[in-house]
């Protein structure tokens, strides 16, 4: 079970938003290779990173913070967030992402899915972003008629390494995961899945633990760990459990 601490940048910083919202957003870092580098000192073994810039301009933005960032650290990384063909899926592999995350391009063109899958086998991941069970794409700026576990069936055999789910309406602000939607479409199919939006405290930590929950390959969490509201120690010493 891995836990993955968030680095969401936006204009170069490291920020969090609430409900997805550009406009609602708190800067908790402005030098986001910093940051890594005391994830990486607190014992976390993989990061997340989203160009949020990235997502809603469709291409990448804050290029240069992730670099500094991959300079900054020696554990795996994986990034998402503007990634829409090949070229930059190949691009940033090569700069030293461990393994890229799809999400608006896998409703929009899932073939380059399954394609980018074949040519960079264990690499990539999709990021299904919910709200209300449907998929929202463009930086969560537009719904589309997929549910998330109709998105996710479309990639069953395709060799996808990782779901990334984020329920919208819990992300950013501490409400807690929703470990009922996540498990749902963990045994829809046989990808791993990874609970992203709203984890809030040492409690998700413990129901996540529950072998209920053992169908997740891991968590997000991002504004708990900036302010204080998760211990990294103790959620890594639950977690190694």
């Amino acid at each position: 079970m891995i836990l993955f601490p968030a680095i969401d940048l936006k204009d170069g910083e490291c920020v969090r938003l609430k409900l997805g919202d550009m406009e609602r957003v708190t800067v908790f870092n402005d030098n986001p290779a910093a940051q890594a580098k005391s994830f990486e000192d607190q014992g976390f073994e993989y990061l997340h990173i989203v160009d949020l810039n990235g997502a809603f301009e469709g291409k990448p933005v804050n290029g240069a913070a992730v670099e500094a960032i991959l300079g900054a650290i020696s554990i795996p990384a994986q990034l998402g967030g503007g990634i829409r063909d090949l070229e930059t899926i190949e691009m940033w592999l090569d700069k030293g992402i461990a393994r890229i995350i799809l999400g608006t391009v896998a409703v929009r063109n899932p073939a380059l899915v399954i394609e980018a899958c074949k040519k960079f086998p264990g690499k990539i991941a999709v990021g299904i972003d919910a709200r209300d069970g449907l998929v929202a794409i463009e930086g969560w700026d537009e719904l589309s008629e997929l549910t998330a576990i109709d998105l996710a069936k479309k990639f069953e055999d395709a060799g996808v390494a990782a779901i990334i789910y984020t329920d919208i309406a819990r992300d950013g602000i501490l409400k807690g995961l929703n470990f009922e939607g996540t498990r749902a479409l963990a045994q829809a199919v046989s990808i791993p899945v990874i609970a992203s939006g709203g984890l809030a405290s040492i409690d998700d930590i413990v129901e996540l633990i529950r072998p209920e929950n053992g169908v997740l390959e891991g968590a997000i969490s991002g504004r708990a760990l900036y302010d204080g509201r998760l211990d990294p120690a103790k959620a890594l010493a639950l977690l190694s459990k």
